[in-house]
């Protein structure tokens, strides 16, 4: 455990941010799954609706360092290729 006050505050600041990343990433992985879903189920005309969303999320989790900027970019491009 922490002895100093500023290792104290950084333990409770990685706790936090380790929550939001935690959530952030399940949600993206939820929104690619339901993408996945609808192409699988040949729903083109609502996976179209929902690959903007998709894009989205993965654009702000590379953003945000949750994810590289390459594995947002390769994510997205296999996406589409699933829709076509």
């Amino acid at each position: 455990m922490p002895i100093t006050k500023s290792a104290k505050k950084a333990l409770r600041q990685s706790e936090k941010r380790r929550k939001v990343n935690k959530q952030k990433k399940k949600e993206l992985k939820i929104v690619v799954k339901e993408y996945k879903k609808l192409v699988e189920a040949k729903d083109i005309k609502k996976a179209q609706e929902k690959l903007p969303m998709v894009y989205k999320k993965l654009d702000k989790a590379a953003k945000t360092n949750l994810i590289k900027k390459n594995k947002a970019s390769r994510l997205k491009s296999r996406l589409s290729k699933k829709l076509s």
